[in-house]
């Protein structure tokens, strides 16, 4: 087999909307809305100085429902770019910009295939130094925007050819229940086609599902909420003599999102809370100094500060103020290790004699006793949910909204509901302090 090179990217999104990000300054909210293209642009610069043979996309370049004329004009220029240094560019649809979406009604370069919507296509590509057949793609875009059938399962190998065989797919693989269950299938049904190398689509949480054959998505390129944490990127895949597959990851994002857990034991006074938060901040912006950075902080832990994290106004107050900081800097086009305070997530509690209440015979400590086996337990967490909130479980939108709970946010209830018992039954002044 002819070694080569290719660059897998998906979930492009290019002009789609910021989440979660309110009082925003308008530097900030045009700079979040170019950082799309600004990935686009490095997607293009990593393929080229790579020295990649071709790149396949799977799906999602833009969302029809707002897609902007800029984000398709700003597509075809990329495209146009990749064209002249001779990358092929093998494309599909996704159920965000489907087929019989709205879009500019322009003929794609000759360098450009896009597959369609009624079956899996082939299609060859071939290594641009010599031009010699080097693998064959196959690929299916969504008619529309909802697309429920497997269609992985109608994928065939070319017959008789031992070239390597790459599918172009943007579905849901194994049910991930943050996404929408569009185009179903499981790792099962992909390793049975017979394939190479599955280039993935849909999920924008970047994962390397099977290595032989290769199933990976390679998530979205830029993130776009609090949802959409850590680097995002493309893949730059080498294919040896062997027909090996070694995909490499490359970080194309601008903005870069965040959780943070700080912990607030051993803090008593409001002034400390603050400086450590204006710690992490600054520790943060020497990590991505080239990046703009978007944070939301999970206050976590025990002590006497979180008296003042309960008050109304204490961390609105803070938030303002980190905000009103950062919205100085963009004033001042100073994006780079910017870091833009998305939120705080007050999960933390009163100093409390955790281990005397456990061995208490109370109703408090029966509740310990219960969140601690539960936290321990995927099965015990499940039941204790669906029990808690079986009298809502007859509202459909109810049952939704729960079915696509992360295992996280379900913790997160349950954490707060032990913490709001404590504070009711230990009373905010008088739950019992901490002797060590």
């Amino acid at each position: 087999m002819i070694p080569f090179r290719f660059l897998h990217a998906a979930d492009l999104h290019l002009d789609s909307r910021f989440a979660g990000l309110a009082h925003i300054s308008p530097a900030i909210r045009s700079y979040l809305r170019e950082s799309t293209f600004a990935a686009l642009g490095r997607l293009v610069r990593v393929a080229i100085q790579e020295n990649v043979d071709f790149i396949v996309i799977s799906g999602d370049v833009y969302d029809v429902s707002d897609a902007s004329l800029q984000g398709q004009l700003r597509f075809q220029e990329a495209l146009k770019e990749l064209g002249q240094q001779g990358i092929h560019v093998f494309l599909i649809h996704g159920n965000h910009d489907p087929l019989d979406g709205l879009r500019l009604t322009t003929e794609m370069p000759s360098h450009v295939t896009v597959f369609g919507g009624e079956k899996p296509d082939l299609a060859t590509a071939y290594r641009r130094k010599d031009g010699q057949e080097v693998a064959i793609v196959s690929g299916i875009s969504y008619p529309t925007a909802k697309v429920t059938d497997n269609t992985a399962v109608t994928f065939s190998r070319k017959p008789g050819s031992r070239l390597f065989h790459i599918a172009m797919l943007h579905g849901n693989v194994d049910g991930d229940l943050l996404h929408e269950t569009y185009s179903p299938c499981s790792r099962r049904d992909l390793i049975e086609r017979g394939f190479d190398y599955w280039a993935l689509g849909h999920i924008h949480k970047r994962s390397v599902l099977h290595e032989k054959p290769a199933i990976i998505y390679p998530g979205n390129i830029q993130g776009r909420s609090i949802k959409e944490t850590g680097p995002k990127g493309c893949y730059v895949v080498d294919v040896d003599e062997a027909g090996s597959a070694t995909p490499q990851f490359h970080e194309l994002d601008y903005v870069r999102w965040q959780v943070r857990d700080l912990s607030i034991e051993g803090l008593s006074h409001e002034a400390e809370w603050i400086q450590r938060v204006e710690q992490v901040i600054d520790d943060i912006r020497e990590e991505l100094p080239e990046l703009m950075s978007v944070v939301r902080f999970r206050l976590i832990g025990r002590g006497d500060v979180h008296k003042v994290l309960a008050e109304k106004g204490a961390v609105e107050d803070l938030l303002s103020e980190l905000q009103r900081r950062e919205a100085v800097r963009a004033e001042r086009k100073d994006y780079k290790g910017l870091v833009w305070v998305e939120g705080f997530a007050v999960e933390s509690g009163l100093a409390i004699d955790r281990e005397r209440l456990l061995e208490e015979d109370s109703f408090l400590g029966e509740m310990l006793r219960i969140t601690e086996r539960t936290e321990h337990s995927a099965e015990a967490l499940e039941e204790l949910i669906n029990s808690a909130l079986k009298p809502l479980m007859e509202n459909q939108e109810l049952r939704q909204l729960l079915s696509v709970t992360s295992q996280e946010e379900k913790l997160s209830w349950l954490r707060s509901a032990a913490e709001q018992g404590i504070t009711m039954l230990g009373g905010m002044e008088g739950a019992p302090e901490d002797e060590n």
